[in-house]
């Protein structure tokens, strides 16, 4: 593929992103006004207007996959397809969540359970394929100044996994009160890390 494919891709992935985080401001000012902190942002797909946060699910989903196409575009992308393929599942995983809502009290239903599994799954490689990629492109001499943000980004995404999933074990109280925030914390800095790639891709003069 070409270098201004690869910056098509790039663009659009901050764009993607710049959206989303003004649809997820827009689903959290509307009724019925989810706790960021304490809840999850999958909650806010739930209600009347949960169809803005399912949107930007599709949208997530999608600036995902674009992202991945412009890293397709680098000439050592194979030395990331490892970390790719686990992207990918956090991408696909994106598109998922936007067709099984999550449950908000009540009984577990089928797609709540699917939702919860999926989330999880999604998190888990959005850590490991992000913190994987930066790896791989630290050791690649043409783009490893790219590693400078996006490995602390990483490493901060997988430190938040951990912490979304190890909190309710070891103290359900706290997880309760800050579940949310961790969980935001975990997509913000996997969202950080692909601007922390796109953005300097946009600026190249020369493809790497």
């Amino acid at each position: 593929m070409s270098e201004g494919a690869g910056r098509t891709y790039f663009a659009a992935t901050v764009v993607g992103i710049a959206l989303y985080v003004v649809l997820d401001a827009i689903a959290q000012s509307l009724p019925p006004h989810y706790s960021p902190i304490s809840q999850a942002e999958s909650d806010l797909a739930v209600g009347p207007y949960g169809y803005v946060m399912t949107i930007n699910f599709v949208n997530r989903g999608l600036f995902s996959l674009l992202f991945l196409a412009g890293l397709r575009t680098l000439p050592s992308w194979q030395s990331l397809r490892s970390g790719m393929w686990l992207v990918a599942v956090w991408a696909i995983g994106a598109l998922i969540l936007a067709a099984a809502p999550t449950d908000v009290g009540g009984h577990p239903t089928v797609h709540g359970v699917v939702h919860l599994v999926v989330a999880s799954l999604a998190f888990l490689c959005g850590a490991a394929g992000s913190y994987m990629i930066s790896r791989a492109l630290s050791r690649d001499p043409a783009l490893k100044e790219l590693a400078r943000y996006s490995i602390p980004l990483a490493a901060l995404s997988v430190v938040a996994f951990l912490g979304l999933f190890l909190l309710p074990a070891i103290t359900p109280r706290l997880d309760s009160s800050v579940g949310g925030l961790v969980e935001r914390l975990l997509i913000g800095s996997i969202l950080a890390w692909m601007l922390s790639i796109s953005l300097p891709m946009l600026g190249r003069r020369k493809p790497p």
